[in-house]
């Protein structure tokens, strides 16, 4: 479903990503992990060109697109073809939970109004929202607004969810409703890559971890061969800050 290959960024004279490739199959719950600043969610903001990559190439539903010769249509194919959920939820604060559903089905799908509507509070029963379908977001807590975020992702049937740690900005006592939303879709086996930090829902949700450090993949293989068998020195100095976790995880 998704091919990664030779993925470079830099910022300035910052390299950020270094030829970074990897493969994602259609079906597949993929976590990525790694110390803070290593790439991880630029890695998924140039898989959808919300940061444009200095070179590689995407195969994503079996098209091949060069990200140094990248023609307009190319681009609206790619993000029409991946949704994104992030963790400052990046909803229309001057639009309700629902109109922040049916504004891309119809601008970005073709949608009629109604047709949206219908998907929108679908999605929205799926994520334990429907009551709130009226309220903007200023008027939910955090995790309500992440769960319309997914709810949007979800809208769109992409071919792949990114989900850029889409924890990380909530309050403890919300973490777990989301990550339960999220096993929920990885059991409907639609293609997903998570950023996160939560090794215990990567080990129980993932089928495969790539753990990024330095802007290259150190070590990459199911959760239990990168969490407990890590073999890079900088694998196994990050991993090593969370040794209690792990030991009782595993």
């Amino acid at each position: 479903m998704l091919k990664v290959r030779n993925l470079n960024k830099s910022f300035g004279d910052k390299v950020i990503l270094n030829d970074i490739s990897f493969d994602v199959n259609k079906g597949e719950t993929v976590a990525i992990i790694g110390p803070s600043g290593s790439g991880k969610s630029t890695t998924l903001r140039c898989i959808n060109l919300m940061e444009k990559p200095d070179s590689g190439s995407l195969t994503l539903a079996g098209k091949t697109y060069d990200y140094a010769a990248l023609s307009k249509q190319d681009i609206s194919n790619i993000r029409k073809s991946t949704a994104m959920v992030f963790q400052n939820f990046s909803l229309y604060e001057n639009k309700t939970a629902i109109q922040n559903i049916t504004l891309p089905l119809i601008k970005g799908k073709g949608y009629s109004k109604k047709d949206a509507t219908e998907e929108a509070l679908k999605q929205l029963e799926k994520v334990g929202l429907t009551e709130w379908k009226d309220h903007y977001p200023a008027q939910l807590s955090g995790g309500q607004q992440q769960r319309v975020g997914i709810a949007r992702a979800l809208a769109l049937k992409p071919d792949v969810i990114l989900f850029d740690e889409p924890t990380s900005a909530l309050d403890p006592e919300r973490v777990q409703g989301i990550l339960g939303i999220i096993k929920e879709i990885s059991k409907q086996r639609i293609t997903s890559v998570i950023v996160t930090h939560e090794l215990e829902f990567a080990l129980d949700v993932a089928d495969r971890v790539i753990l990024i450090a330095d802007g290259i993949i150190v070590e990459e293989g199911s959760a239990r061969e990168v969490l407990k068998n890590p073999k890079d020195p900088r694998a196994i100095k990050f991993l090593g800050h969370f040794a209690d976790k792990l030991e009782y995880i595993i």
